[in-house]
């Protein structure tokens, strides 16, 4: 059954496509409109796909060589390229995001992210030790990797496809199969993946897709189930506690990018016209919908009231409406409900005292479209550092500008936060950079940038933003096993 001439989002099993009675809708955050059905996946659904990945494990995936690997999963990549239209127009659909990000960042990374790990997965490093035995002879002792097995594969819907990829293609890299649960918001584009499986010739049961909710659905299903392995998720850190929690039973693997609240340290020698670029695109981009973004921006004094000036004009200067209109840069929020509890942020920062800069509210957009889960990009001032818009992750186009005077108060403002993803630094003195870097509590600090990534290098978060890290030969200690052979010579 072909995804593109239906507005039924199927399970993907076994490389079949599976339908249920129990369905719901899939909403298109730009207008309200009906995209088309999702089917939901209860347990029967997902012990199935268990059973598919399974027996791929044991027939002919299990039998693959690394090679063998690495020229299917190019095969993937080549076949997400061939179909980039389609990708894009499901992710579009979804997300509501503008052309000009999705086809720049979420289908691009989303084939590199296979082309990247087949190759990673070829020049991992193993180890291996030479000894004298109790006899006076020798043994060789040498470390293979093996695939943990069935991997449980859980996404956002903030970059469906790019953080779907990031997970599904070092996992296959590394011999494992998957069943991935795509965000209920972000059914389109995993589900259009299973196409393109197939066509790549990806043995049947490799790669699963299954719909649905969290709790008494198909989310608590996958992660409870014993015979999935390990399990990898992106989201909210509360979820990922409750996925914890499940995967204690059976002592099974957890790799986790969780939530942030992410600060931005501006000192008054930067170059001002690029750090007002970068923070802009940080807290505005994907309208404020990345783990990555920020919503706490610290600026040394000298530089305060004229920082906040520029970055208002660069908020006021963001275009909302059809993601494929020319000129159009901002895109709504996922959902309706996330949109009020954006909203919700908005008027408690009000409550609280906030001087609102620019914002705070719902755009005026075509009536076409007003409908959609439209949201303003926000900037405040004024607020005490107890406040919880200062606290909480939003995950909206929205942030908080506060002034600081040393370097010592601007690293314990970037530390007084649950959360510990990551950070940007700007300024042109080397030494700051480096002892801001080192003392910030994250998993990445980007000195005078953000968002520049090389896929070979540690990912992930540190206090409450996860657990683990992803990314070049760090994605393969999670998706193997070293297992040590001794070999008496």
């Amino acid at each position: 059954m072909n995804q593109r001439d239906t507005a039924s989002f199927q399970n993907f099993i076994g490389g079949q496509w599976v339908s249920t009675d129990r369905q719901f809708d899939n909403i298109n955050p730009v207008n309200g409109s009906l995209i088309g059905r999702v089917h939901e996946a209860g347990a029967a659904e997902v012990d199935a796909a268990v059973r598919a990945a399974r027996d791929a494990l044991a027939g002919p995936w299990g039998r693959f060589s690394v090679e063998d690997r690495v020229e299917l999963l190019h095969a993937v990549a080549d076949g997400i390229d061939k179909r980039f239209d389609d990708f894009l127009a499901a992710e579009i659909a979804d997300t509501g995001k503008p052309v000009s990000l999705a086809s720049h960042l979420d289908i691009p990374r989303g084939a590199a992210n296979f082309r990247i790990f087949a190759d990673v997965v070829k020049n991992v490093p193993g180890e291996s030790f030479e000894m004298t035995t109790p006899d006076g002879g020798r043994a060789l002792n040498y470390a293979i990797r093996v695939p943990r097995g069935v991997v449980g594969v859980i996404c956002p819907w903030n970059l469906p496809l790019l953080l779907m990829t990031w997970k599904v293609g070092p996992a296959l890299a590394c011999g494992n199969t998957v069943i991935v649960k795509p965000s209920e918001e972000t059914p389109g584009t995993a589900t259009l993946l299973g196409e393109v499986m197939n066509e790549a010739g990806v043995p049947a049961g490799v790669y699963n897709v299954v719909h649905g909710f969290g709790p008494d659905s198909a989310g608590e299903f996958l992660t409870t189930h014993p015979h999935v392995q390990a399990i990898t998720f992106t989201g909210e850190t509360r979820t990922g506690e409750a996925i914890m929690r499940a995967a204690a039973q059976g002592t099974r693997p957890v790799s986790f990018e969780l939530g942030g609240k992410n600060a931005a340290l501006v000192f008054a020698d930067c170059d001002f016209d690029k750090a007002v670029e970068g923070v802009a695109r940080s807290a505005f981009a994907n309208t404020g919908q990345v783990c990555l973004g920020t919503e706490r921006v610290y600026v040394q004094r000298p530089l305060f009231e004229r920082f906040v000036a520029a970055l208002k004009t660069r908020a006021e200067a963001l275009r909302p409406g059809d993601p494929h209109a020319d000129g159009i840069n901002f895109g709504p929020l996922i959902s309706k409900q996330h949109q009020s509890k954006v909203l919700s942020y908005y008027a408690r920062a009000k409550e609280d005292g906030a001087t609102i800069v620019t914002g705070g509210g719902v755009p005026d957009v075509p009536r076409q479209l007003r409908e959609g889960a439209w949201i303003e990009p926000t900037i405040w001032t004024g607020l005490r550092d107890d406040s919880t818009v200062i606290k909480d992750e939003i995950f909206g186009p929205c942030c908080h500008i506060a002034p600081f005077d040393t370097e010592e108060e601007a690293i314990a403002l970037a530390n007084a936060s649950e959360y510990g993803l990551c950070t940007s630094v700007w300024t042109s003195n080397i030494g700051t950079a480096h002892r801001l870097a080192a003392a910030i509590d994250v998993g990445l600090c980007w000195i005078n940038s953000w968002f520049l990534r090389d896929l070979r290098t540690p990912f992930g978060g540190s206090k409450a933003s996860g657990i683990g890290r992803e990314g070049g030969v760090h994605s393969m200690e999670f998706y193997t096993e070293l297992r040590n052979v001794c070999v008496k010579l």
